[in-house]
């Protein structure tokens, strides 16, 4: 109970209640001191008025007077004249005086507490001002403990009067609360867990319902993210199934490849010269094939593979895939560049770097073609202390919008029919995989510029 939002709602409520009832016991209390303290200088002044009608009464009635008005002596100053006007014998000296035609709220709160914390019986002296101008002051002397007696008791009811309200209150803030803010909460957590049971189905997804603006607004936002994470999770599923497809595809292809390696080998023996010019080259393309499809087989176990850090010459690694893009070019007008240093080396995996290069150049080449118009495609490269830059340029007709927000997520950024998106999004994990990164600078209607960002040093480029 003391651990739930209601019952911890509960006792907060009812100290709160009781702490606002104790900040107005105490100025009740002195209130009700001086009520008292007025009542008998009220009742004085009446009983001198049976003085006043007739100079001699009997001592008798005297004391029942004194007694009805529960004083001791009664003292009234009429026409500057001060008359003992009743009297008693006092049971003690006076201890201490009360003025009330000149006392403060905070004096009246002082006095008040006081005489609440002095348990002894005292004679006390009470002035005051006279009801309906019976005089000009009327004095009495009292004894303070019937008057002590007198605020306990009504302080004892106050306490208890406020206790009632504060847990009358609290008892109705408490199921007002539960019905207005903790069911609401429950049915959220319900449904929460009604969703981790069952992410992918979609009949699991809360449906906004509270009237409270702010449960209304958590509802939605958790709505929005269930929905966004059961498309995640599908499409995840999706992704799962075409990697295990994949990586079987690959296996297979594999085994196709190395007979396919074999015969290449063979046809390297050959004495003809048009196939001894073509053999080392179909023998780089089959061993790459492999590499692909062992590479592809590792990725569906867990990630690329890290590379294998080497010296490499980029002219010559650009050579090779511009030699293999020409075969793919046929009939259509493009035209390969570069300008690179004939010295320029690169510290990167050269099969992983091939793969980045490839996957751009035939993206570039893919877009001339589709344009149907003729094109350039151009390697530069330049480095300075702390990175080697390759860019990679062509005249295509840019990237539209849609395929620029999605440009590095897999099966997104394609625009090409039959591509299946996954190139610039490897191109991109192998190049992070070298602690660099590969940007987009510019895209339009006059071609597309990528850059590929390399460190010399062991730090990773900024993203």
């Amino acid at each position: 109970m003391l651990n739930t939002l209601s019952g911890r709602f509960l006792i907060l409520t009812t100290a709160f209640v009781m702490l606002a009832e104790v900040l107005i016991f105490v100025p009740s209390v002195a209130r009700y001191r001086e009520d008292y303290l007025r009542a008998r200088l009220e009742r004085a002044q009446i009983a001198s008025l049976a003085l006043l009608a007739e100079d001699m009464i009997d001592p008798s009635l005297e004391a029942e007077l004194l007694e009805n008005a529960e004083v001791f002596n009664v003292v009234l100053r009429r026409d500057e004249a001060r008359e003992l006007m009743l009297a008693s014998t006092l049971p003690g000296p006076v201890a201490t005086t009360f003025d009330l035609r000149m006392s403060s709220p905070w004096s009246l709160i002082r006095d008040a507490m006081t005489r609440l914390a002095e348990p002894e019986d005292q004679v006390i002296r009470v002035i005051g001002d006279p009801v309906r101008m019976g005089g000009l002051v009327i004095e009495v002397t009292m004894a303070s403990g019937p008057l002590r007696a007198s605020m306990i008791d009504y302080g004892r009811n106050i306490f208890l009067l406020s206790l009632v309200i504060s847990v009358f209150t609290a008892v109705l803030l408490f199921l007002a609360v539960r019905r207005l803010m903790v069911r609401p909460i429950k049915g959220v957590v319900g449904h929460m867990a009604s969703y981790a049971a069952a992410p992918e189905d979609a009949r699991t997804i809360i449906e906004p319902s509270a009237g409270v603006t702010e449960l209304r607004e958590a509802e939605e936002a958790l709505k929005t993210m269930q929905t966004h994470l059961t498309h995640s999770l599908k499409q995840k599923e999706r992704l799962a199934q075409l990697g295990g497809a994949v990586a079987r595809i690959s296996h297979d292809l594999r085994n196709i490849l190395t007979t396919a390696q074999l015969f290449a080998d063979r046809m390297e023996m050959s004495e003809d010269p048009g196939v001894k010019r073509a053999a080392p080259k179909l023998v780089n393309s089959i061993t790459r094939a492999v590499n692909l499809c062992e590479s592809t087989l590792a990725f569906g176990k867990a990630e690329e593979p890290a590379p294998m850090l080497m010296r490499v010459v980029l002219a010559e690694l650009v050579g090779e895939v511009f030699d293999s893009e020409r075969l793919a070019v046929g009939e259509h007008d493009i035209s390969y560049g570069e300008d690179i240093p004939a010295d320029m080396m690169v510290r990167a995996d050269p099969e992983q770097i091939y793969r980045v290069l490839g996957n751009l150049v035939r993206n570039a080449r893919q877009a001339i073609i589709a344009s149907g118009k003729p094109g350039e495609i151009v390697l530069e490269g330049s480095e300075n202390e702390m990175e080697w830059t390759i860019r990679v340029q062509d005249t295509g007709p840019g990237l539209p919008a849609k395929a620029k927000e999605l440009l590095f997520q897999p099966f997104a950024s394609t625009n090409r029919r039959g591509g299946t998106g996954l190139g610039l999004a490897i191109a991109a994990e192998l190049v992070r995989g070298h602690g660099g990164r590969l940007d987009l600078e510019r895209t339009g209607p006059d071609g597309t510029v990528f850059a590929i960002h390399l460190p010399k040093g062991v730090e990773t480029l900024a993203p």
